[in-house]
């Protein structure tokens, strides 16, 4: 199974392994499923983990951030979309929906409701962490 993981997803599972995204990480160590990501997803993900206020309340740390970029390479792969697409309300989260159909994803775990309003576009499913954990 591929998938893309949208920012927040990443974020919230690294912060609260514990809680119910959790086991999204967990499940992608134990090669569950491929990670699929661009250098705009990882841009995006390096400067929220970069936040101050993030690190502080968090206490991330450049470790953290060193082993979950360690993870992504060990049990993800790095797309470069050709092909741009322009159907979310807000643009910047049309990066996730290029990268799911440059590697062939089938789905786009998100929170977002403007990706999990779209559905389904072409072969990729926009979901839930609930419904992921669910499919895998």
């Amino acid at each position: 199974m591929r998938a893309v993981l949208d920012t927040n997803i990443l974020l919230r599972a690294l912060i609260k392994p514990q809680g119910t995204v959790g086991p999204i990480l967990r499940r992608l160590r134990n090669g569950d499923y491929l990670a699929i990501y661009s250098e705009p997803i990882l841009d995006e993900l390096l400067a929220k983990l970069a936040l101050p206020r993030l690190r502080d309340k968090y206490h991330l740390t450049d470790e953290t951030t060193t082993d979950l970029l360690a993870l992504l390479a060990l049990r993800g792969e790095l797309v470069r979309p050709e092909r741009k697409v322009r159907v979310c309300r807000d643009h910047d989260d049309d990066k996730f929906i290029e990268a799911a159909l440059a590697g062939g994803a089938e789905y786009v775990v998100t929170g977002d409701e403007d990706l999990l309003s779209l559905k389904k576009l072409e072969s990729v499913r926009f979901v839930t962490p609930r419904t992921f954990l669910e499919a895998l």
